[in-house]
């Protein structure tokens, strides 16, 4: 027997590196191809339960999953149905709030000039010069949102057809997991594949219940200021609050604007601390019991794997980078030579040695 050649350590430490730069370079290459299948793949864990209740009452597997198709369509359009008239009064209020936007831009150059000792001349030269350079940059930019449009209509076609077929061929996939690895591993396979798709849609169902109740609270905060379109920035709010860390930032800006634009600039304050106060009760008390607990990931590894998801995918990236390292971590768990990676993702503090 040959006996088991041991690298050393630097040559360890080259080799992983190496192999992250690759594995980045073609995430970031084949981005179209892998983020439409990797959406599919987390709704279909998250459908599941749904195809197994249909399949339960003796439907047919291809029928089943078109009635588990069905039903995720009815819940999307009854939502966009619910939050169109808001939509349709927004656009057609656009006009209007650049109007009043234009109104407080001049007040607050009045107010800048006034206690900064500044000329308004100054104030309107410096606020033509970064018109100008919005306008040449945006030329550029119009094409790419053409063409991000073009591609998200295109995932957005693509995403129902890829559920569809990994609804379909699961079982195909489950047992073609299973061929890859020798007969006395298959236990353990069994525990990793059980344990991914538990925590998956674990994490995806805590995901949902906080965004709902994040949507009823700022909803109804906003309507009790009388805050116009609130039930649309309450959704647009819980959406943004998916991407941890930064959506929260996001969040506050356009009710912020609207309240100044709308009602006055203590309105616009009130919905700071409005925000601020939903967004604490959210990180102690929603997040510890519905999403955190169901993925046992520290913080310090969440923020990074955010920014990290979001400089090689964008937006996509940020969605999607927490459910993706809670796969990588239950992986790691299962494995013998990985389990350090997946103590060090995880968030069981070591206890202090005396």
């Amino acid at each position: 027997m040959p006996s088991e050649i041991k690298l050393p350590s630097y040559a360890k430490a080259t080799i992983i590196l190496v192999l992250l730069f690759v594995i980045t370079l073609v995430l970031f290459l084949v981005q179209g191809i892998i983020v439409p299948l990797i959406y599919s793949s987390i709704i279909a864990i998250l459908l599941s339960p749904v195809l197994a209740a249909f399949v339960s009452m003796r439907f047919n597997r291809i029928l089943a999953i078109s009635l588990t198709l069905f039903v995720l369509v009815f819940m999307l359009v009854g939502m966009a149905f619910l939050l169109s008239s808001q939509m349709v009064q927004f656009s057609n209020s656009i006009p209007s709030l650049i109007i009043k936007f234009h109104d407080m831009m001049n007040y607050s150059e009045s107010w800048a000039s006034h206690y900064f000792h500044i000329s308004t001349s100054k104030i309107d030269i410096w606020l033509v010069e970064k018109n100008l350079e919005i306008l040449n940059s945006s030329s550029s930019l119009i094409g790419q949102t053409l063409i991000k449009n073009e591609s998200g209509l295109f995932t957005l076609i693509l995403i129902p057809i890829y559920i569809f077929l990994i609804l379909l061929y699961q079982p195909l996939l489950i047992e073609f997991i299973h061929k890859l690895v020798n007969e006395h591993k298959y236990d353990d396979l069994k525990s990793v594949l059980t344990t991914t798709k538990k925590n998956i849609q674990s994490y995806l169902m805590g995901l949902l219940s906080e965004t709902v109740i994040i949507f009823i609270l700022y909803a109804s905060s906003l309507m009790l200021l009388g805050i116009e379109y609130a039930m649309l920035l309450g959704f647009i709010g819980a959406i943004l609050n998916v991407i941890r860390f930064i959506g929260g930032i996001f969040t506050m800006t356009l009710p912020f604007i609207i309240a100044f634009a709308t009602k006055s600039f203590d309105y616009s304050l009130l919905v700071i601390v409005i925000y601020l106060l939903i967004k604490f009760i959210d990180m102690n008390l929603i997040v510890p019991r519905l999403v955190a607990s169901k993925l046992q990931l520290n913080a310090l590894i969440s923020f990074l794997v955010v920014f990290a998801g979001g400089s090689i995918w964008g937006t996509h990236g940020m969605f999607l980078s927490i459910p993706l390292i809670a796969i990588v971590k239950v992986v790691f768990d299962h494995v013998d030579e990985l389990k350090p990676w997946g103590f060090l993702l995880g968030n069981a503090l070591p206890e202090s040695k005396k």
